[in-house]
């Protein structure tokens, strides 16, 4: 596949919208069109010249070493695909990364389904959970084959802590105007539930798609609120002047480090 694409994928005239351009894919089956050997790429790879991103798989090493996290992500999905042997429909947080829908934390494995009703599998390095067949859309981005949004924040939602299921249902709740994609409504959310989850993640959808509001300014503000709200605390939105911003983060500063919370937010977002 090659250049694979940005974080949001070219535009029609081959440039990329103020994205970062992630770096070209040096896969080891191809090792005589790139005039190398197997040996010497494994020693590039030593050096840090290449980074090995899977097995048979490298990129750049000083690209690598530029990305932002969430854009390694991306070049490991990119990767999976470049490698898996059977058709792989991207799920998940990878389905998000993919489509540009952020997400909470870091190091996730990548993520597809499986339509073998065995319990799910991880396999070549790609962790897969079972999807009906029947209730489940994929579409094409990027090259690559993923669930759509709808599906996408609802596997979040249905089965991440709450406090991680919010920011990618604030983000699709309104227009992604740097991707061409519209709003999704709390209706179509929840329509899109039925029928495809336990009574319980049925609970814990609406219970997330309720809190989310398509207000919030970012990422680590939905993640902020939701942690709020977890805490007992207000929710409350910040984009209304930087002093009550400054004020939060502060607090959230002081207690963080009498609960343990982390002492940065970890969103991992294209946007």
């Amino acid at each position: 596949m090659g250049e694979f694409g940005a974080v949001a994928g070219p535009d029609p005239r081959g440039r990329f919208l103020g994205m970062t351009r992630l770096p070209r894919l040096i896969l080891s089956r191809g090792h005589l069109f790139h005039g190398t050997t197997l040996k010497e790429l494994a020693r590039s790879a030593k050096t840090g010249a290449l980074h090995r991103v899977r097995q048979g798989v490298y990129v750049d090493g000083a690209a690598w070493a530029a990305l932002k996290p969430w854009e390694q992500y991306r070049v490991q999905i990119g990767a999976a695909a470049e490698t898996s042997r059977a058709r792989t429909i991207f799920a998940r947080h990878s389905a998000a990364s993919v489509w540009g829908i952020p997400t909470i934390g870091l190091h996730h494995p990548v993520q597809a389904v499986t339509l073998r009703n065995d319990g799910g599998r991880s396999r070549a390095g790609i962790t897969r959970h079972y999807a009906d067949p029947s209730g489940l859309k994929v579409c094409r981005r990027e090259g690559l084959l993923v669930t759509d949004r709808v599906r996408t924040v609802l596997d979040l939602a249905a089965f991440t802590p709450f406090v991680e299921a919010i920011a990618p249902l604030d983000h699709v709740l309104k227009a992604d105007r740097k991707r061409g994609l519209p709003a999704i409504t709390k209706e179509a959310l929840l329509a899109g539930a039925d029928g495809i989850y336990t009574a319980a993640a049925i609970r814990r959808i609406q219970t997330a798609v309720e809190f989310a509001d398509p207000l919030s300014g970012s990422a680590g503000e939905s993640y902020s609120r939701a942690l709020m709200h977890v805490g007992g605390f207000e929710a409350r939105f910040f984009n209304a002047n930087s002093a009550t911003k400054r004020a939060w983060w502060a607090f959230r500063t002081s207690i963080g480090r009498v609960c343990g919370w982390p002492g940065s937010l970890t969103a991992s977002t294209s946007t």
